[in-house]
């Protein structure tokens, strides 16, 4: 940081205009040629700050509230090798023409500029920052700037691996690696492309390396992942992890939708339930995250409470997009084009009187991303939170992690029945595949079913007429709310016929969209869990668990689909098994349609349920 005296600095910081304030933020005047109320009310709060706050700080980059912005995060391009569906639509997004692109000499030209107001930690961001070919030059060269403290990296985790050395050596100090799931088939669902072991491998190498604590940032989002906190948390106790738990936040094309979000307090509390020694630690200047340590453990988790409890007032941010333009605030639609000024001839000191109005410009906090927030209702609480089943469940899967972790202090060479694990038998001639983890649990998905007709059991009688709808005729949804609770369990089964040539490649695994059934349980287990939004007269039913198998059957050329639901409450659950089935058998036909259409969707049907007034049904 280029350091001025603190006379001089204040001395222009104080000096009056009329026009504009030292940092460079324009004052709009009134007709009579005074400043408007609010703008003098904003340039007086920035005197009175740097009046009491001597350090040698550019006043360009200190806005009205105070707040000094001693960190830049520059997106090295647009373009990224993966689609994770929280970022961006599956198609990808509309790319800027390279010439309209900062050059490398721009970003190195800007960073220097802002280094030398103050900024003393540089993040290279995306896009993927490791798929421009000159990063490691980009990041050689930031080295060289004087007062520059920290250059950071945020990545897919993708080529880590084959550049990081290169990087060390570069001068590349921070890591922060996106990964949402421990799950390989999860993580192709998630990014919708390949890649899982090619992350792991990065993470092992920057721990290999030395790098401490090496980031990992997990997008928490309700229905798909938020069920791995533990296995996460559990990678912290033998790694130097700092594993970064996100809230869940809205951008342009990512379909955001608040019943996803699940909150940094809901997930404290599911932790807490398996670590109640869990330990707050004490938080750093200006950091976005929420720390948390359990003693013992060789590294640690935060909270990045970006929805729930922003930290608008701390915020020393700012970022510079890859075509160029200043943004003071991630949520913000308002930008400069500093590229333009660039390429315009503007001296240094233009530039910085342009990047201090636009500093001064922003915000105390993202009002846009508040007022939708209020408009929503509040999220759905986490079954996790408040299911002893689903607890069961994640425990089981804590000693997942921990062999992973094992693994990883082994130097990540993955043993073969692992692997077969984790890939779901990918690779096998008699392929299957389950979303229940429990190893004892019975690897037949479909046993043989005779046709004979179906036979209820229980104290009471099928109905004589249709429930759902009311004396004159009109649909009408059942109310259960005096009905008790019960345990309630159902399972539902389908078949998928496929024909020879597109069973082939759903055995192998060869079909071009990715592996067929791991996307179709995922599915079926997506479906389950959303019935009351498919089906309109059905009831939000909490599950506590949902298990889809799917099993090749190499006679009919067909796959078989069998999906079990459980809970505790004074409704059924047969619709959300029978959900599951039909979905996931949809979803083997979407993933097989480009080979063939004579693809044939049928048995559809419930195997038994348990529980409700009308007792048992099996059918037999």
């Amino acid at each position: 940081m280029a350091a001025r005296p603190v006379s001089r600095m204040l001395q222009r910081v104080l000096r009056s205009s009329v026009r504009s304030s030292s940092s460079g933020a324009p004052v709009t005047q009134h007709p009579h040629g005074e400043p408007s109320r609010t703008a003098a009310e904003g340039l007086s709060r920035r005197r009175q700050f740097l009046r009491e706050h001597g350090a040698p700080f550019s006043a360009f980059l200190t806005d009205s509230f105070g707040r000094q912005h001693s960190y830049l995060r520059i997106s090295l391009t647009e373009k990224c090798n993966l689609r994770c569906q929280y970022c961006m639509p599956e198609e990808g997004v509309p790319l800027t023409p390279k010439a309209d692109l900062l050059t490398t000499e721009e970003i190195l030209t800007l960073a220097r500029l802002f280094v030398k107001e103050g900024v003393d930690k540089i993040r290279l961001t995306g896009g993927e920052p490791l798929i421009r070919p000159d990063v490691v030059d980009i990041v050689a060269r930031l080295h060289q700037l004087e007062g520059l403290r920290t250059i950071g990296i945020t990545t897919n985790g993708i080529n880590l691996a084959r550049l990081l050395p290169q990087l060390q050596k570069a001068g590349l100090s921070a890591i922060n690696i996106s990964l949402d799931t421990l799950m390989p088939a999860k993580f192709e669902f998630i990014v919708r492309r390949k890649g899982f072991h090619k992350v792991m491998e990065g993470i092992h190498k920057a721990i290999e390396l030395g790098y401490s604590p090496v980031k990992v940032n997990c997008v928490v989002m309700r229905g798909l992942n938020e069920d791995e906190l533990l296995d996460f948390v559990a990678l912290t106790e033998g790694l130097p992890l700092d594993v970064r738990f996100i809230e869940y936040m809205p951008f342009d094309g990512n379909r955001w939708n608040f019943k996803k979000l699940v909150s940094y307090k809901e997930m404290l509390d599911t932790l807490r339930q398996r670590w109640p020694e869990l330990e707050k630690l004490p938080e750093e200047a200006s950091s976005t995250a929420k720390a948390f340590k359990i003693p013992g453990f060789q590294g640690q988790l935060s909270f990045i409470t970006s929805m729930s409890e922003h930290f608008c007032g701390t915020c020393n941010r700012l970022r510079i997009t890859a075509d160029g333009n200043l943004k003071v605030c991630l949520f913000g639609n308002s930008e400069v084009s500093l590229r333009d000024l660039l390429r315009a001839g503007a001296s240094e000191g233009e530039l910085l009187r342009i990047v201090g109005a636009a500093v001064g410009r922003k915000k105390r906090q993202h009002a846009e991303l508040l007022l939708m927030l209020q408009d929503s209702p509040p999220a759905i609480p986490s079954i996790s939170s408040q299911d002893p089943f689903r607890i069961q469940g994640i425990r089981h899967r804590v000693s997942f992690s921990n062999q992973m972790a094992t693994l990883w202090k082994g130097g990540w060479v993955l043993q073969t029945p692992v692997l077969a694990q984790w890939r779901l038998g990918s690779g096998c001639p008699q392929r299957h595949c389950s979303s229940h983890l429990d190893s004892n649990a019975n690897t037949k998905c479909l046993s043989a079913v005779s046709q004979a007709p179906a036979t209820p059991s229980g104290p009471l009688p099928p109905s004589d007429h249709l429930t759902h709808v009311d004396t004159e005729g009109r649909a009408a949804m059942v109310d259960v709310g005096r009905k008790p609770d019960t345990e309630r369990v159902a399972v539902a089964s389908a078949v998928v016929l496929l024909g020879p040539v597109a069973f082939r490649l759903v055995r192998e695994n060869q079909l071009k969209k990715g592996d067929a059934l791991v996307i179709a349980q995922l599915a079926g287990v997506q479906a389950a869990k959303l019935t009351s939004q498919l089906i309109p007269l059905c009831h939000h039913v909490a599950l506590s668990h949902v298990h889809v198998q799917l099993e090749l059957d190499s006679t009919r050329h067909a796959v078989g689909i069998q999906a079990s639901c459980r809970a505790r409450g004074p409704t059924g659950v047969e619709m959300e098994a029978l959900t599951a089935a039909a979905v996931a058998a949809l979803t083997v036909y979407d993933m097989c349609k480009g080979v063939s259409r004579d693809i044939v969707l049928g048995e559809i049907k419930l195997l038994s349920k348990t529980g409700g007034q009308r007792g048992d049904f099996q059918r037999t």
